[in-house]
């Protein structure tokens, strides 16, 4: 029996924003084992060596299409412009691809039909969302209808294309405002920053399409909150989160523990839930 030690499985980042520098510190101090964070893809390569001195040394500098060359999972952390390049060079190489930029997955469905063929998985972390784990399981079953409200501060929601393209300004706003009623598709197109969450619960369940979506700003709260409710005919569920906003207000502080969460189930003996 062969008892030598599997070596790590390596890691590449595209993006040191705050979940992505985050993440490599994580991988760095080895809270991960059986994961070595081996090369990263930046824009600003100065600002990330700041951050991180380790890059150039230990850790290669990459540019996104040739991260997946010498790594065994490739993380996505870009804005959505630049993620069908990362993809696209990860799944044809077969690597484990995990995108953060959900929502993107929606409007390159081709993607996964990529994956099947060159045997590349596509890994979704939970990120923001809770209860996936029970949305996938009534999957199994007949899911009748889905349904997440989100609350945001407005400062969390300005700048999303579909608010610019109707003209609508959040500045100033003294009440709650529903910017947003829709498909969850139609909510990742308008809004591709802010609701990975919607994308990944509709990928988890019924679909893009089938998925119902509100968004509204809220000068009331001060954490990104959603609400999902699930009528299935295994069970139905009402479920909701407040995620407390990292530094960039479009994104949670839950995301980073989440992506290393979900780092280590794809090299824990022990993995309970998804």
């Amino acid at each position: 029996m062969n008892t030598a030690s599997k070596l790590p499985l390596r890691v590449g980042i595209a993006g040191l924003g705050a979940v992505g520098l985050d993440v490599a510190r994580r991988l760095i101090d080895g809270d991960v084992p059986g994961l070595t964070l081996a090369a990263v893809a930046v824009r600003n390569v100065e600002k990330a060596r700041d951050a991180l001195p380790q890059i150039g040394d230990m850790i290669a500098l990459r540019t996104p299409a040739a991260l997946a060359d010498d790594c065994d999972i490739v993380v996505e952390c870009l804005p959505p412009a630049r993620f069908r390049e990362l993809a696209i060079s990860a799944i044809d190489k077969g690597r484990i691809f995990m995108p953060l930029s959900v929502a993107q997955l929606l409007e390159n469905g081709d993607l996964i039909e990529r994956a099947r063929e060159t045997g590349a998985r596509i890994v979704v972390p939970t990120g923001a969302l809770l209860g996936l784990d029970a949305v996938r399981a009534a999957a199994e079953g007949t899911i009748h209808s889905v349904k997440m409200v989100t609350r945001k501060p407005p400062a969390g929601l300005e700048g999303a294309p579909y608010l610019r393209e109707r003209g609508i300004s959040l500045a100033g706003l003294k009440e709650p405002l529903m910017v947003f009623d829709g498909s969850a598709r139609e909510g990742a197109r308008g809004f591709p920053t802010n609701v990975n969450v919607a994308a990944a619960l509709s990928l988890a369940g019924i679909g893009p399409d089938r998925t119902e979506l509100e968004i509204w700003a809220d000068p009331a709260v001060t954490r990104n909150t959603h609400t999902i409710t699930v009528d299935a005919d295994t069970m139905r569920f009402t479920m909701t989160i407040e995620n407390v906003p990292s530094q960039n207000p479009r994104t949670g502080k839950s995301v980073a523990p989440s992506t290393i969460a979900a780092l280590r189930g794809l090299v824990s003996t022990l993995k309970v839930g998804s």
